[in-house]
């Protein structure tokens, strides 16, 4: 019974691997940029969703994934507050390493405190501007994606 598990536990692993490296040999190494600056729960739960996929389609060792919210978009992190279902969304995509920056033209222009209005939020999450962050990143070859 052990060999068979055992047999049946190598088949799985190179299965996994080789789509793993059909995955990596299709797409190889991504920087991405995904713009979010709507205030839509909804819509916002999507573009989590296609970052997702995004990774899973990916890998998660080959991308290099921010996500930048400025104006309504910054909402995104409020709702992740209050709502358990956003919340757990925003922390599986960080533990994949995707870095949520926030525009700090936004929090001051607005009068939002990120450490008691935002989940989860720290001062190197903080961008001087939403915009031009997004320059900046695409300048550093990532590709943007407003989902």
């Amino acid at each position: 019974m052990t060999r068979v598990m055992t047999l049946l536990f190598t088949a799985v692993f190179l299965l996994t691997a080789g789509t793993a490296a059909i995955a990596n040999e299709r797409y190889g190494k991504q920087k991405v940029v995904y713009h979010i600056n709507y205030d839509n729960q909804k819509q916002q739960i999507g573009a989590m969703r296609n970052i997702q996929n995004h990774i899973n389609a990916v890998g998660a060792e080959n991308i290099e994934v921010a996500i930048v919210m400025h104006g309504n978009g910054v909402s995104l992190l409020k709702y992740a507050k209050e709502d358990a279902d956003m919340e757990s969304k925003v922390v599986s995509l960080k533990s994949q390493n995707v870095k949520f920056q926030v525009c700090n033209n936004t929090l001051v222009g607005r009068k939002i405190d990120y450490k008691t209005d935002l989940f989860d939020v720290y001062e190197e999450d903080i961008v001087p501007s939403g915009v031009a962050e997004l320059s900046r990143l695409q300048a550093m070859g990532y590709t943007y994606i407003k989902p």
